[in-house]
C-alpha cells in the first residue's frame, strides 16, 4: 500500500491551497487501488475536512505512517518527520537566508525533499505551479490599483468571489480608459495576465506600434525574452545563453517606461540579471508608469522599487519618486506597487484544482513507480546528502 499524506499548512499566515482536491483524491484511490490518501485536519484549508471525508479520504492527525507528504508552503522545521519524502515549495534553491535553518533541518533529518519549483520538462519549462492564477489575480489587482489611483473606475477584490467563473462576471460592463499596459514574461504568470487582459477587453498591439503610437482605447503589448534583453556584443537573444550568462545581456525596457501607464511584470528573475529599470529612473519626469503589478514578486529584483511583500488584505503600497521610500498608495508623486507572495490564495479552490491536475498528469504515477529523471532533477536532498545538481548549496546546507 502506498500512503499519501496531505499536510496542514503550518506557515503563518496559513495558506488555504492544497496539493490535491477531495475529488482528485477520490479519483486517485479509485484508479490506483494500492494508493491510500490521508489528510491532516485543518480549519484554514479551502476544502473542508468534511469534503475530504465525503470523498473517502481518511482524516488523521498523525501522518508518520505515510510514504509521501504533500504540502504547499514551507513546512515548519519542528514539524518535519525523519526519513520521509516531502513535496512542497521550499524556497531554498536561490539560497534564501530565511529558509536556511529549514533546509539544514531537512538534511539533518535525512529527508528526501522534492521541490515543486524544480519539476521541469526537458526544455526547462516548469511542470506544476500556481503561476497562472498568480497572473490572473495580480493583473486584476494591478488594474484595480490604477482605478483607485485615478478614480475612473472601481473593481472589487478577487477574494470576495467564490470562483474564477464568478470573477469573470464582475467584468461585465467594465469600460477601461485609454491606458497602455506592458506585460512581461512568457510563462504561466504571463498567460494568466493575458487571460485577464482579454477578459477586460484590452487590445494587444505589437511592441513597435506600442512605442510609437497613442490609442483611444486600452491596449497592452506582450514583451518576451527577445523583446526585453539582448547580448551586449551580438545584439541577439539566445534563451539558453541568457540564463547561463546573465552578465552578457542588457535590458531593453527603458523606452517602454516613457509610454506605459501600468507594468504587469511576470518575468523570472535571479541575482545577476539586468533589471527592467533602475531605481533612479523613476525620478525622470519622462517615467510614465504609475502602477506596477510585480507578480513575479522579487524584492529589489526585476522591479527595483519592489520594497517587499504586502498582504492579500492590503496588497498595494506607494514608492515616493524622489526619496524612493515606502508611502501609502495612491499619493501624488508616488508610484503604486502591488507585491504579494501568495496571490493565488485569492482563488484557492481554482488554483488547487489546476495544481493537482498537473501533479496527477505528470508526476504521481512516476513517483509511485519509484521515480523518473524529472523527479530526480527536482530532488534537492536524500538520506542526508545533497543531490549532485545542487552542489552549489553545500555551504547553505552546512556542509564543508
Amino acid at each position: 500500500m502506498i500512503k499519501i499524506g496531505l499536510l496542514r499548512e503550518g506557515k503563518n499566515p496559513p495558506d488555504s491551497r492544497v496539493a490535491l482536491t477531495p475529488g482528485q483524491c477520490k479519483w486517485l484511490q479509485k484508479t490506483f487501488r494500492e494508493v491510500q490518501v490521508m489528510v491532516q485536519p485543518s480549519v484554514t484549508r479551502c476544502y473542508s475536512d468534511k469534503e475530504y471525508q465525503s470523498a473517502g479520504v481518511t482524516l488523521q492527525e498523525d501522518l508518520s505512517c505515510c510514504d509521501y507528504l504533500f504540502g504547499i508552503k514551507e513546512v515548519p522545521a519542528a514539524e518535519l518527520i525523519e526519513h520521509k519524502t516531502y513535496l512542497f515549495f521550499s524556497h531554498t534553491k536561490k539560497l534564501q537566508p530565511y529558509n536556511q535553518q529549514l533546509f539544514r533541518t531537512v538534511m539533518a533529518k535525512r529527508i528526501r525533499l522534492i521541490d515543486y519549483e524544480c519539476l521541469e520538462h526537458e526544455d526547462g519549462q516548469r511542470i506544476i505551479g500556481f503561476g497562472f492564477f498568480a497572473g490572473v489575480v495580480g493583473a486584476h489587482n494591478g488594474i484595480m490599483a490604477y482605478g483607485k489611483r485615478t478614480g475612473i473606475f472601481n473593481l472589487n477584490r478577487v477574494y470576495k468571489q467564490r470562483s474564477f467563473r464568478e470573477l469573470i462576471h464582475t467584468y461585465f460592463g467594465l469600460k477601461l480608459p485609454a491606458i497602455k499596459i506592458a506585460v512581461t514574461g512568457s510563462g504561466r504568470v504571463a498567460h494568466g495576465i493575458l487571460e485577464i487582459m482579454n477578459l477586460m477587453g484590452v487590445h494587444e498591439v505589437e511592441p513597435s506600434d506600442y512605442l510609437k503610437r497613442e490609442y483611444t482605447y486600452p491596449v497592452y503589448t506582450h514583451l518576451k525574452g527577445a523583446d526585453l534583453f539582448k547580448n551586449k556584443i551580438t545584439g541577439l537573444y539566445d534563451r539558453e545563453e541568457f540564463h547561463a550568462h546573465h552578465d552578457l545581456y542588457e535590458c531593453l525596457f527603458t523606452p517602454y517606461t516613457f509610454v506605459t501607464d501600468i507594468l504587469m511584470n511576470g518575468i523570472y528573475w535571479e541575482e545577476g540579471m539586468a533589471r527592467l529599470f533602475e531605481k533612479e529612473d523613476v525620478c525622470n519626469p519622462r517615467f510614465r508608469i504609475v502602477t506596477i503589478a510585480d507578480i513575479s514578486d522579487d524584492a529589489n529584483g526585476s522591479v527595483p522599487i519592489n520594497l517587499g511583500d504586502q498582504s492579500i488584505a492590503d496588497p498595494v503600497y506607494g514608492v515616493d519618486r524622489v526619496t524612493l521610500g515606502k508611502t501609502d498608495p495612491y499619493l501624488p508623486g508616488s508610484i503604486d506597487v502591488m507585491a504579494v507572495g501568495n496571490l493565488p490564495n485569492e482563488l484557492p479552490r481554482d488554483a488547487s484544482r489546476y495544481f493537482g491536475e498537473q501533479l496527477i498528469k505528470y508526476i504521481l504515477e512516476d513517483l509511485f513507480k519509484g521515480g523518473s529523471s524529472v523527479i530526480e532533477k527536482a530532488t534537492l536532498t536524500q538520506d542526508g546528502k545533497l543531490s549532485p545538481l545542487y552542489d552549489h548549496m553545500r555551504s547553505y546546507a552546512g556542509l564543508s
